[in-house]
């Protein structure tokens, strides 16, 4: 094996210090993708739960492995982050209201659906999660592959705790949704495309972070009061026969 090539001609100071950063960083940005895998799953039969976490946890690695050659790109072009974070606020609704523990009638998904929501939420989440294992690496292959392969043993068991967690503890489901809330307001507030119109003062940010963070919740608990509200109105009021004279008849 080339030790150059890999990265591992020079075993300094340096080197360790970026393996102690990058095991840092995995730590830290595992629960974003932990929270959106536990949520998922959460409606799954238990025993696909497993695989299911198993699988997202893959696919979140692998789509960080490919985004790592594009990310630095992908993260200058305008509209990216916007609509990531519009489509991360959409997947924490949708999970919030899933999982709510006002839903006493709700049906499991499919492993298909849970890993689609999984998929679309990685591919939104990890651009910031790869450029900053990328940044931790400082070029060095070895450190970067080991950053990638360590993030998948964080994410699965984070993601099992969640959702074991979330089954005792339904407030959880509440928090979860909030720090969905909470990335896609930074993910909005920081693209390109705000930030050079707008030019916005770091309190903005916070704002939009806190905003999104109570928002999805907000939105979630109106859904599920709308759904109640019209089920409870076509029990309370039948469908008249055909012939039936109504009540001015």
């Amino acid at each position: 094996m080339d030790l150059v090539v890999w990265g591992l001609d020079k075993l300094d100071w340096k080197f360790f210090l970026g393996v102690l950063n990058i095991i840092i960083i995995d730590i830290i940005l595992a629960g974003d993708n932990a929270v959106v895998i536990a949520m998922a799953v959460r409606s799954l039969p238990r025993k696909q739960r497993q695989l299911g976490i198993i699988l997202g946890a893959g696919g979140a690695v692998l789509l960080r492995v490919i985004l790592t050659f594009f990310v630095a790109q992908l993260l200058g072009i305008q509209f990216i982050k916007l609509v990531g974070g519009l489509l991360i606020t959409w997947i924490a609704v949708k999970l919030f209201i899933e999982g709510a523990p006002e839903q006493t009638d709700k049906e499991a998904k499919s492993l298909l659906q849970a890993m689609w929501l999984i998929i679309v939420a990685d591919i939104t989440m990890s651009l910031d999660n790869v450029l900053a294992v990328a940044g931790a690496s400082q070029g060095n292959p070895f450190l970067l592959l080991f950053g990638l392969a360590l993030s998948i043993p964080f994410v699965v068991f984070t993601s099992n705790l969640l959702a074991y967690l979330m089954d005792r503890y339904p407030i959880i489901i509440y928090i979860g949704a909030a720090v969905l809330g909470r990335v896609a307001g930074e993910m909005i507030s920081t693209d390109p495309f705000i930030v050079n119109w707008l030019n916005p003062p770091e309190w903005f940010v916070y704002t939009m972070e806190g905003v999104l963070a109570v928002g999805v919740v907000v939105m979630g608990k109106l859904w599920i009061w709308y759904t109640f509200r019209k089920a409870r109105l076509a029990t309370a009021i039948p469908e008249r026969e055909p012939g039936t004279p109504g009540l001015m008849g």
